[in-house]
């Protein structure tokens, strides 16, 4: 959510940065909350001149009674009374109105950084750097669930049976070789300084909305029957709930913190969800990092968050590349955003395996997450995100970069540790 100030002081910059966005349908939003804001503020200046009113009338009855002016201090309790019977109507009036303020705001996107390019949607996203070189082996990479079919390691069959499609059993190898990229993941970052954290996997609507657009709600969250509890699409939305309503200290910035969590997506309208492999499924587990700092420290973080998943995915012999989101393809609560997409061998090209985001004060204005700085002042934080290892995405790109032409499958020296010391996989079919 943006600051009321840009709609009251640059209104043209706000529909400027919504046709940047290609969100024509939202510029009337703008001048209707232009409009009610100025009713507000005259509202709300009216009830407050209605109690100063009443504080002073109330001092001049004392004088009157003490002269024992009876009749000058009925005629002011009188004026006093009707200032009383005003003022509920126009706090009803100002509640009301705040909230249609509230609710207009919450759909307006916030501005983007001038070097995020144009562009209708994920089609125009611009590629930046690429890190490793790309490879096509002279011998065949098969589809992921035919690979880890080879080391029995994927069942979807009996998944369908317990929970439907989009879900999975990952076994043996498989299994082990996933909760070692996590667990290399996890110490990666807690060796760049961050707090690990095991979150909840359920949080609040007001936790959702704050977090998120409701168009991304409705497109991914499930809800919990009878309760007000969503399941995470990403854990990124409980840390960042942590700090609701807190009041940081400038001290205590910048937060970094790496949290491990399974995660739950709807997916809707998703095509292949019912396709052999795991590509896109209903439920996955991530290693996430979330950084809330200072604004004048926001994009140095930026940087440095998405290099550290490069350099994860390079430690793991996987290629990739930076892709930097256009216009039309951020989220409406994103300042600026980045994907980092790993190299396909099989396909030939690159597939998204994590996002990196500046979401500026815009997620902390939803959440009222603010710091006290040394002057006294209060401002609302910054508030990343970054994927920094997906289960099952990072899992196909691991299967095939390191897939061998006798079918066995490398594990390069940093994830050897956490697979009891093997330095190959091999078939069992």
């Amino acid at each position: 959510m943006i600051d009321i100030k840009l709609i009251r002081e640059n209104k043209e910059l706000v529909k400027e940065n919504i046709k940047k966005k290609f969100q024509e349908q939202k510029l009337p939003l703008v001048d209707e909350i232009y409009d009610l804001d100025i009713e507000y503020r005259k509202t709300k200046t009216e009830a407050d001149n209605a109690r100063s009113k009443i504080n002073t009338l109330s001092k001049e009855i004392g004088n009157f009674m003490r002269n024992k002016d009876i009749e000058g201090a009925n005629k002011l309790k009188e004026e006093v009374s009707e200032y009383k019977n005003k003022i509920p109507m126009l706090e009803e009036k100002e509640v009301e109105l705040e909230k249609q303020i509230k609710e207009k705001m919450m759909v307006i996107p916030n501005i983007v950084a001038d070097d995020v390019p144009i562009g209708k949607d994920d089609k125009e996203n611009v590629e930046e750097q690429k890190f490793g070189e790309p490879k096509v082996p002279d011998y065949e990479i098969p589809y992921n669930a035919d690979i880890l079919d080879s080391i029995c390691g994927l069942d979807k069959e009996s998944a369908g049976r317990t929970s439907g499609n989009g879900f999975y059993y990952l076994l043996g190898d498989a299994a082990r070789l996933t909760s070692a990229m996590l667990a290399y993941a996890r110490d990666y970052m807690i060796d760049k300084g961050f707090i690990y954290a095991i979150p909840p996997v359920m949080i609040r609507s007001d936790v959702v909305t704050g977090v998120m657009s409701f168009e991304e709600m409705d497109a991914m969250m499930y809800k919990i029957e009878g309760e007000d509890l969503f399941l995470i699409g990403t854990s990124e939305h409980s840390m960042i709930g942590k700090f609701k309503d807190q009041m940081l200290k400038e001290k205590e910035l910048p937060i970094t913190m790496t949290s491990y969590s399974p995660c739950f997506r709807k997916e809707v309208g998703a095509h292949g969800i019912e396709e052999r492999g795991i590509y896109r499924v209903h439920q996955f587990e991530k290693q996430e990092m979330i950084v809330i700092c200072k604004p004048e420290d926001s994009d140095i973080w930026y940087e440095k968050m998405w290099r550290y998943t490069v350099e994860i995915f390079n430690n793991l012999n996987i290629p990739v590349r930076k892709l930097v989101c256009c216009t039309g393809d951020l989220a409406d609560l994103k300042y600026r955003s980045c994907d980092i997409e790993a190299w396909s061998p099989r396909q030939k090209t690159y597939f998204e395996v994590g996002s990196c985001s500046n979401l500026t004060d815009a997620q902390a204005r939803r959440l009222g997450i603010r710091y006290k700085k040394e002057d006294g002042t209060k401002e609302y934080a910054h508030t990343l995100n970054n994927t920094v290892l997906a289960s099952t995405r990072a899992l196909i790109a691991f299967l095939e970069n390191n897939l061998q032409a006798d079918g066995t499958i490398n594990i390069p020296e940093v994830l050897r540790p956490y697979m009891g010391g093997k330095d190959k996989i091999v078939p069992t079919k």
